[in-house]
């Protein structure tokens, strides 16, 4: 009879795959706790202390390493192997399930070093290496996500299926393995090598029809992780699309809502109360509005379920969603509703390149308006605003201009070659509203055209990165109309 080597931290599902393997003519072969979850479903299974003879020591860090179970991993048909196994009492395993210790989970969950380095799983990467480097008998199992298509396999006889598995256990070996030199190296980045991301699912298509696209999810919060409530599949822009809304939503106050289409905000609101950060968010650019991505700082009730029905967004994300809401939220079956906490764990950005990838870290930097420089004209008491929109143009397409009054914005310029056009772009969408309006800009002001054009539209006050080597010709048109300038040292640039 064929032998199914059985080790999970991951329980899910291992009673009913253990039966389904039992009706398929395997005997069950498992280490100390995965035996015991099988016993005591009533299965009968043999434990891997009993089967090598040697005991579980260190606590249970050595159990399977043992040349009984590898040597039964590794052989190959044909005399001489048998023999060998004959000689120490071992005998062939056909099938190796495994799920490795949960490190990356530790390690997001803020574990200390001592209960990470405690999750470094050894036999377990050890089992699903030596199954996979023998695949071509063996059918290896590397998590729980994969039993329908075991099973399927072996009643098939697909070898392919084996193949395939083996591939997918070399993947999650190598992921794990560079998840934790990533935890070791530490502050040494960038000298060492990115960890992967683990293969989701398949999407519709990519940017465009003709492309092919896929999730990966690499164990960290944010929108490739978010409980997705309702809605049809989401596609590869709606993902970047609630990535950019989420990140700028993170960025704002409680209670706060943003609209973002096509990566960039088309409006954005933080006000005392989620209804009216929503209504002023859509209204800041209704027409952009039409056909977004809704990102909300708080839990949607039903008055805001049914504001959202009552419009066409492609996807809203938000902190949580009440029952009667979710009642609600369903009459619109296509519209996709994320859940998600507020909180992130900061980490890298990675950008495709020919030829390989750059990376970065997160821009999480963001300088309160006390560490800022005032420069030019009278000290504006409009800090609120001045960092709402400076917050905006973080998030916006390089170049940005943000226009806002009363923590709404009213006018956003972004992804032009010219900050002048931002501007213009900005005080279009803005019109007589700018009047006594802050502005934001993410990079600082080449020459004096953009505080030239505030001050004819009567811009209150403006907040810059500042640096340039024409930084006079800002504050001097700045002084000269009496418009409050501050540089914040700091840029953000969104490219």
């Amino acid at each position: 009879m064929p032998t199914a080597l059985l080790s999970v931290r991951d329980k899910t599902g291992l009673v009913e795959f253990a039966r389904s393997l039992v009706d398929r003519g395997f005997d069950l072969l498992a280490s100390g706790g995965t035996a015991a979850a099988l016993r005591a479903a009533g299965l009968v299974v043999q434990e891997v202390a009993d089967y090598t003879g040697s005991p579980e020591i260190l606590g249970g860090r050595v159990k399977t390493l043992h040349p009984a179970v590898h040597g039964g991993i590794l052989s190959r048909p044909g005399a001489a192997d048998e023999e060998d196994l004959v000689r120490i009492g071992a005998r062939r395993i056909d099938l190796v399930a495994v799920s490795l210790y949960p490190f990356v989970e530790t390690v997001a969950s803020g574990a200390d070093r001592a209960a990470a380095i405690e999750e470094i799983d050894i036999g377990g990467v050890a089992l699903l290496r030596a199954a996979a480097k023998n695949h071509d008998r063996v059918w290896v199992v590397p998590g729980p996500q994969h039993y329908e298509e075991v099973l399927n396999g072996l009643d098939a006889g697909d070898a392919q299926v084996r193949q395939r598995l083996a591939a997918q256990a070399f993947r999650e070996t190598a992921r794990y393995d560079m998840a934790i030199a990533d935890y070791l190296a530490g502050a040494d980045w960038p000298s060492f090598p990115l960890a992967q991301g683990v293969f989701s699912h398949a999407l519709r298509y990519g940017e465009n029809p003709h492309q092919v696209a896929a999730l990966y999810r690499d164990g960290s919060p944010g929108i490739a992780s978010a409980d997705v409530l309702q809605g049809k599949e989401l596609s590869y822009n709606n993902l970047l699309d609630a990535d950019a809304a989420w990140r700028l939503a993170l960025d704002l106050t409680p209670e706060a809502a943003c609209v973002v289409k096509h990566q960039t905000p088309s409006g954005a609101a933080s006000l005392p109360r989620l209804k009216e950060s929503l209504a002023a968010a859509v209204a800041a650019d209704d027409e952009a509005a039409f056909g977004g991505v809704l990102a909300l700082r708080g839990v949607i009730d039903e008055e805001i379920a049914t504001y959202v029905t009552s419009r066409f967004f492609e996807v809203v994300v938000a902190e949580g969603v009440t029952d009667g809401a979710a009642a609600i939220l369903q009459r619109k079956p296509n519209l996709r509703v994320l859940r998600l906490p507020a909180g992130r764990r900061e980490g890298l950005e990675v950008r495709v390149i020919g030829g390989g990838f750059v990376a970065q870290s997160s821009d999480s930097a963001m300088k309160p308006p006390g560490e800022w420089q005032h420069v030019a004209g009278p000290v504006a008491a409009r800090e609120a605003d001045l960092a709402f929109a400076f917050t905006v143009a973080k998030h916006a397409r390089s170049n940005a201009i943000v226009i806002a009054k009363q923590g709404v914005t009213l006018g956003i310029g972004a992804g032009q070659v010219s900050r002048v056009r931002a501007a213009q772009s900005a005080f279009e969408q803005a019109g007589k509203a700018a009047q006594g309006a802050v502005l934001a800009s993410d990079g600082f002001f080449p020459f004096g055209d953009v505080v030239q054009l505030a001050a004819e539209h009567g811009i209150a006050a403006i907040v810059e990165p500042g640096g340039s080597l024409r930084d006079e010709e800002s504050r001097n048109a700045a002084q000269a109309s009496g418009i409050s300038l501050y540089f914040t040292g700091e840029r953000h640039f969104r490219h």
